[in-house]
C-alpha cells in the first residue's frame, strides 16, 4: 500500500527537464519490427527441423539410469 503524500509540499520545479532517449532505444524496436515483418511475410523459406531431438535423447537417458 503507497504511502500517503503530503498535498501542502511544494513540488520541485520542472522547467528546463528534459528527456532524451539513446539512439538505440528506437533503432532496435525497429530492426526487431523489420526483422518479424520479414519473417511472416516470406514464409516459404522456413525449413522443418531435420535430425534427432537431442533434448528428448538426454531425457530418455536420464531416466534409463535413475530406473536401474
Amino acid at each position: 500500500m503507497p504511502a500517503p503524500t503530503d498535498p501542502t509540499s511544494p513540488r520541485p520545479a520542472v522547467a528546463g527537464v528534459g528527456i532524451r532517449l539513446p539512439w538505440w532505444a528506437l533503432a532496435l524496436p525497429a530492426v526487431a519490427f523489420v526483422a518479424l515483418l520479414a519473417m511472416i511475410l516470406s514464409p516459404g523459406q522456413a525449413h522443418a527441423a531435420t535430425g534427432t531431438f537431442v533434448l528428448g535423447h538426454l531425457i530418455e537417458q536420464a531416466l534409463q539410469l535413475l530406473f536401474r
